[in-house]
Formats: structure tokens, sequence, C-alpha cells
């Protein structure tokens, strides 16, 4: 197989591939590309190219399948760049969604007609593959989007496609959900419930502290300060279909310290010591993971467990609660009324954006609107109506 560049203007250039005789009609099969940049760049690109063509994974972009490219972009791109939960979600919603409604089109026909048409039919009912009577939700129909729309724009980097037809799709709207919460005396009543189980430290550590169930359940002992009152977020749980897996946090700002209030310390330094005397009474049969959260033997508590050992502990206390996530969102909502800076806020939460925390939870702050009308008035109101000049005693009006 041969290649060559042409100039095309001084920053772009096309890469001509012979592609040899087609075998049922003897015609010259040729392809051209384009790249945007130095002739380096396109250098670059027809080394690549012809690379795929000797190996066998050169793939024809007009032969190109949305189903075929999808396959391609999970396993090169998603698998390798996210966590293994998000690659299971994502690989589920393109076999059962997307691939039975655009799968057998050519990737270079993909129009955002298609899509559009694909977004209103998940939206009628019918269109669940779960047995359910009903259609899809908005939200689940914006996951599609969100999958389409990353795809395609790899598509694009890849060269596989001149533009993404994603950016010209309106997904459907979905209305924010209200974040359940739980106020200072209902948290501390659930405390009270969980007294003496062992769901009291991780009830406490995302009450106090804000922590995830997978990090929760991945604390050390080591990651505990008891001189310093900080805890040090490292690890987290994942579990997927496939398996239970110990995974960096999902940001730069997830791995953090944490500080605890005295209160906690105190319930970890008693957890500790009860823990303690189960590896005496256990002995060889204990399994020392350094776990802070852990089964009674020592063993990783795996999530699926945990929360139906929390939906048991409610149930048994005929309790209405939210579910354990919720007991974070009630951490940051406490700050917010107590009046903790939201870059705070967002650091204890290991967020990776301010803004993101803020978005999530400043609706929790009642009332702040009228405050700021307040403060306006306390303003204002005192100087209007005084007759008065800027203070050169000219009457522009522009800030000196």
């Amino acid at each position: 197989m041969k290649g060559h560049i042409v100039k095309r203007s001084e920053n772009s250039y096309s890469i001509k591939l012979d592609l040899g005789r087609d075998p049922s009609t003897g015609a010259r099969r040729q392809k051209w590309f384009t790249v945007e940049g130095n002739k380096k760049k396109a250098e670059a690109e027809l080394a690549r190219l012809l690379n795929e063509i000797n190996i066998g994974t050169f793939v024809e972009p007009a032969k190109l399948t949305v189903a075929s490219y999808l396959d391609r972009w999970l396993e090169d791109y998603v698998s390798v760049n996210l966590a293994g939960k998000s690659t299971e979600r994502i690989s589920s919603a393109i076999k059962h969604h997307v691939k039975p409604a655009l799968g057998a089109l050519p990737l270079h026909r993909l129009a955002p007609l298609h899509l559009q048409s694909f977004y209103a039919a998940a939206l009628k009912p019918g269109a669940r593959k779960d047995g359910r009577e009903g259609s899809l939700s908005p939200q689940t129909v914006l996951h599609f989007h969100r999958i389409l729309f990353q795809a395609l724009k790899q598509a694009v980097r890849w060269q596989l496609l001149a533009r993404n037809p994603a950016e010209a799709v309106e997904p459907p709207k979905v209305r924010r959900p209200e974040v359940a919460v739980l106020d200072e005396h209902r948290s501390a009543f659930l405390l009270d419930a969980a007294l003496g189980t062992r769901l009291y430290i991780p009830v406490m550590l995302a009450i106090t502290a804000g922590l995830r169930r997978g990090e929760i359940l991945a604390l050390r002992w080591q990651d505990v300060g008891f001189e310093s009152g900080l805890l040090w977020i490292r690890r987290a749980v994942e579990q997927t279909k496939q398996e239970i897996r110990i995974k960096e946090p999902k940001s730069r700002q997830g791995r953090r310290s944490v500080a605890l209030p005295p209160l906690a310390m105190e319930a970890l330094k008693a957890h500790l010591a009860g823990q303690q005397e189960r590896r005496a009474l256990l002995g060889a049969a204990y399994q020392d993971n350094d776990l802070v959260c852990c089964v009674e033997d020592g063993s990783l508590w795996k999530p699926s467990a945990f929360t139906s050992a929390y939906r048991d502990l409610l149930r048994r206390r005929k309790l209405d609660g939210p579910n354990f996530h919720a007991l974070r969102h009630s951490h940051a909502s406490q700050l917010l009324r107590a009046g903790i800076d939201m870059k705070v806020i967002s650091s204890r939460l290991g967020h990776s954006r301010t803004a993101f925390t803020a978005d999530t939870y400043i609706h929790l702050l009642p009332g702040q609107d009228q405050e700021a009308a307040r403060r306006i008035e306390q303003a204002l109101r005192p100087v209007i109506g005084q007759k008065r000049t800027p203070a050169n005693g000219s009457t522009n009006l522009e800030v000196q």
C-alpha cells in the first residue's frame, strides 16, 4: 500500500491512500483524508494510516457503521480513560438502546435528524427494554445524548467525521431533582438509630465529613490522623458486575484531607478498640486489611451488601429515611446553613469545581434572595432623595 501528501493551503494537507484494486471490479481504490496543521502532522497521520493498513485494523470510512465505531470507541477510549462503573453504564446504554436504533447506519451518514428521532422515540411509551410499561425518562435520554456527543466528538478527533452531528441536536430538558437532606436533629436521630451496629461509623462519617460510600469502605486506619483530627481520602471501592476493586478517587480534588469534629474522632477511637477485640477473638481467622469499616472478619465490605444493610437498618428502626448518599448532601446543606464558604464545602466533598458545588446546593439556602434585597434596601434608602453631587462637585456620574 502506498500514500502521499498533497499541500492544499498554508495549514492544510490532503493524504491520498492507494488501497489497491477492488477484487470484484478491478477498479483502482483510493481514499483521501484531510489534515489541518503543518506537514509534520500530515506525515505522522500518513504513517499511522499506513500502519493500520499493514496490521489490518484500517476501516474505510464508508464501511464503518455506527455500531462498529462505538465498539471501537468503547475499547480504545472509554475502557482506557474511564472508571469501571462508568464504562459499564455507557456500554449498557449503547448495547440496549443506541445500537438497536442507530447501529446499522454508516457513521459518515449519521445526521442530526437521526439522533433527534432516536431521542423522540425513546420518550414515547414502549421504549423501555426492561419489560416495564411506559417510556424512558428525560434524564435517561439526556444520558444517551451525552454518550453520543462524546463518542462523535472523538470520531471528529480521529478524523472519521468532519463534524459532530450531536452538536446540532436539542436533548430533552430535565428538571433538576430535589436533593433529599436531613437537618441536624434528624441526623442525630439517625445516628442514635445506628448506634451499636456496624453502620454507626459509616453514618457518622457521611454526616460529619460528607464521605461517599466507596470512600468510607476503602478507608484505612493509616488514613486516620487521631492527633491532627484529619482523615486522608486516598482510595475508593468500586463494584461492577465483573469485579470489586480499589481505585483512585474520581478526580485530583477527590484525593483530599477532611477535618473531623471531636465527636467523630471519639467514635473512631471506640470503634478501633472494638475492632482490636474482634481481631484478638478471631485470631488467624481475622483478615487484617487495615480497613476502618469492614465485615466482622476484617474482609472488604461489598458496596451492594453495605447498601442492603443500610436499608435493613431503616426498616428495622421503622424509619422513612433517604438513601445513604443523601447523608453526604445533608452534610453540605448543614455547612451552608452554618455560613461556611462554598470553596471549603467543595473541598470537603472532593468536587472538581466549586461551581458544581454551588449549582448543586445553593437552592438549599432559603431566604438568600430576600436577604440580598434587604441589604440593597439598607444601602440605598438612607441616601435616596438627598440633594447631593459627586464628591468633586460635578454632575458627572462616571466612576472615579
